[in-house]
């Protein structure tokens, strides 16, 4: 038997205020106005805050040397040549063409 439950979600009240998270594009006085007159509490990074934050995570030197690596800054041409080579030594042994 199929069961659908059906919540209600609670009314924002000043001590359980209703939260609305939003990114960076929305940092603006307008929307900040806008989303107080519906009774939400705004959170709403700063621009740069973010990438401050992303900056600070753990791996993010890590990562920075694969996104070079995409972006093209480095040998991405050797990269995709080595891809290619791999995908037919792949391809050769399942059709067994290459033993």
């Amino acid at each position: 038997m199929n069961a659908i439950l059906f919540l209600l979600r609670p009314l924002p009240t000043a001590d359980t205020p209703q939260g609305l998270c939003l990114d960076k594009g929305y940092d603006f006085d307008e929307v900040r106005e806008i989303v107080q007159k519906f009774g939400f509490t705004a959170h709403i990074r700063a621009r740069g805050e973010e990438a401050k934050a992303i900056k600070q995570e753990a791996g993010f030197k890590a990562r920075r040397g694969w996104s070079a690596l995409i972006a093209g800054r480095t040998a991405f041409g050797e990269y995709l040549s080595a891809l290619h080579l791999a995908c037919g030594i792949i391809t050769w042994r399942a059709t067994g063409l290459l033993k």
